[in-house]
């Protein structure tokens, strides 16, 4: 049975690797056609696609009464999101991070994360209303941002090196038509989810095997896991310069995550906040944040690979914590 998952995690990691490729080029095309920032696209369409594992990890396991689960993946995949996503792609080329960002976007951020824990420690859960007070913060942040899409300006578009072979040349022709765009970034989006859930769950697997608690369980291995189409679709972006989708992507995955998402989930069912795990963790999440706003006023608003260093080096720390002896 190992072997079969293994085989399984493989085909998903190359589901995710072609998937976040069309992906990225699909989303920054229809930018470009709708005169719409990269940005937008990053915080809206490339967010909310790439956050699809973790809505559907976390209403799963608030379904079946797994809220340590739940809260642990929305709380570690932000985590992940900023100390190792952001990490490794401002590892490969300097991310700007916009005035809109620093003044809209991160505050939302921020904000979404400190209403997670003062409504976990006011109740000790997250009950329906809860859900409903994310919800409408949501709703409100998305208003605000829509309004503002067309006046994001666009990036120059980066001259593509000429293919060399005809299936090469035949993929950036057709680059140019708006039903292919939409075509490929629909493909692109299918892959990475589809690619992400096999390697979650099969990396689940393993780790069960391993004997490793639900709430490690769920800050590792599925936060990890369902990062991974977050990670490999800023990684990507970064690497083809679409630097504004590789940092709006991770903000606004964050903020789903907190609002949508765990928003979604209490609705479904109570979501436990323990006092100690729980808040700890939460309070991490909160000061990555604060770390990524503090890093982005600094070297002209860009993440530089000093800035990925400190995120990484955060990231490891945490991980030793998480496996430290009780």
């Amino acid at each position: 049975m190992l072997w079969l998952w293994i085989i399984l995690i493989v085909i998903g990691l190359v589901l995710l690797v072609k998937g976040a490729d069309f992906f990225v080029d699909g989303a920054a095309g229809i930018a470009g056609k709708c005169r719409i920032s990269p940005l937008v696209i990053g915080l809206t369409v490339v967010a909310f696609g790439t956050s699809m594992p973790e809505l559907a990890v976390s209403v799963t396991s608030a379904a079946t009464d797994a809220s340590d689960l739940s809260i642990g993946n929305v709380v570690g995949s932000n985590i992940a999101n900023i100390l190792l996503i952001l990490g490794v792609s401002a590892l490969i080329c300097k991310l700007p991070v916009r005035r809109s960002s620093l003044v809209l976007d991160t505050p939302v951020l921020l904000l979404a994360s400190v209403l997670l824990i003062g409504l976990g420690v006011w109740g000790k859960a997250l009950e329906w209303w809860d859900g409903l007070i994310f919800l409408a913060v949501f709703s409100v942040y998305m208003f605000f941002l829509l309004r503002g899409a067309r006046k994001g300006g666009q990036q120059e578009p980066e001259q593509e090196k000429t293919p060399k072979t005809r299936l090469g040349i035949w993929y950036s022709a057709r680059k140019a038509q708006t039903w292919f765009l939409i075509l490929i970034t629909l493909l692109g989006l299918g892959m990475v989810v589809g690619g992400g859930t096999l390697l979650v769950e099969g990396a689940k697997y393993i780790a069960r095997e391993a004997g490793m608690s639900e709430r490690v369980i769920g800050l590792t291995v599925v936060a990890v896991g369902t990062s991974l189409p977050e990670l490999v679709t800023s990684v990507v972006a970064a690497a083809k310069r679409q630097t504004d989708i590789a940092v709006g992507n991770i903000i606004g995955s964050n903020i789903f995550n907190i609002l949508f998402i765990a928003g979604i989930s209490s609705l479904v069912a109570p979501l436990e906040f323990r006092m100690t795990d729980n808040l700890i963790d939460a309070l991490v999440a909160l000061a990555a944040a604060l770390l990524l706003y503090f890093l982005a006023m600094f070297d002209g608003h860009r993440l530089g690979r000093a800035a990925g260093v400190v995120f990484l080096l955060g990231y490891a720390a945490y991980y030793v914590y998480l496996f430290l002896p009780a």
